[in-house]
């Protein structure tokens, strides 16, 4: 076999992302830059991951968004089915409000199993804070913000001492506990999604079951959390979100949680108004932070 030319060897890969020069940005809005794909991280082994960034005029604290999907689906730009069809849609308005966005891929639960979502995270947070400068953002300013499997992840970053560290964290609606009966899931059951999430049961691998959950991880040094549910949500049960500001309550964290009467999970069956306000609440709480 013919050794490969050194010189070709270097230059076949595609730029690392820590050199990467960014794509050609858009304007959604005025005084908003719009950069979508960047690369963030290539795993071993994996796909490069992407986020795209909603950049305001000047330095700007950040927010962190993940997406739900069960941990097995979903698009880093999508926050929900009740704000898809917003115009200006829901990052756009952030960004309009002063805010930097990432919307940030993940290793979702068919591509690799748990922590890997989580390093992914952290990956995310290394490289904006690398490029922070270039992207005009302020990194000691992060606010990590999801909905459903993103919410999970966005509590359980806030809560497992990132570098840098959170300013705090917006759930909507996420998972908190691996390990106890609620609602319709059972820990035993290996076809749940959050059976896929950890590779087994969680029963069966209760170290990483309490690992993975963000109520067995709460602290006292936490960053202040903005928690919102619906009352009636059918997927992830409410309790999860309450047990959960309870726990921060108890050693002094910040907590404020939103329960949403009668609505379900994705905010189905809640007024185009509640939505609206609950947006506007967690808007308000990451400016405040």
């Amino acid at each position: 076999m013919t050794l490969p030319d050194p010189d070709l060897l270097k230059q076949l890969p595609a730029p690392h992302p820590d050199q990467a020069p960014f794509p050609p940005a858009a304007g959604p809005a005025p005084g908003v830059r719009l950069l979508r794909g960047v690369p963030y991280a290539v795993p071993e082994g994996s796909r490069p991951l992407e986020l795209d960034l909603w950049l305001p005029e000047g330095p700007a604290p950040l927010v962190l968004y993940i997406h739900g999907g069960a941990w097995r689906r979903g698009r880093r730009d999508d926050m929900g089915m009740r704000t898809r069809d917003w115009d200006p849609g829901p990052f756009t308005r952030l960004a309009a409000a002063g805010l930097a966005v990432a919307c940030v891929d993940y290793r979702l639960s068919g591509e690799a199993t748990f922590p890997a979502p989580l390093d992914d995270l952290r990956a995310a947070l290394r490289w904006l804070a690398l490029r922070s400068a270039e992207l005009g953002i302020d990194t000691r300013r992060t606010v990590a913000w999801g909905e459903s499997a993103g919410g999970h992840l966005a509590a359980l970053l806030a809560l497992t001492h990132p570098e840098p560290p959170l300013a705090g964290a917006v759930s909507w609606y996420g998972p908190s506990d691996l390990t106890t009966p609620r609602g319709g899931f059972r820990p035993d059951d290996a076809s749940t999604p959050e059976a896929l999430l950890l590779g087994a049961a969680p029963a069966t691998v209760p170290a990483l079951a309490r690992a993975a959950g963000p109520l067995a991880q709460v602290h006292a040094a936490a960053p202040p959390f903005f928690l919102a549910h619906g009352t009636a949500d059918t997927m992830v049960d409410s309790s999860h979100t309450e047990d959960l500001a309870t726990a921060l309550r108890a050693v002094g964290v910040p907590a404020e949680l939103r329960l949403v009467p009668g609505a379900d999970h994705g905010w189905y069956g809640a007024s185009e108004a509640e939505v609206a306000a609950v947006f506007g609440a967690s808007l308000e709480f990451v400016q405040g932070c």
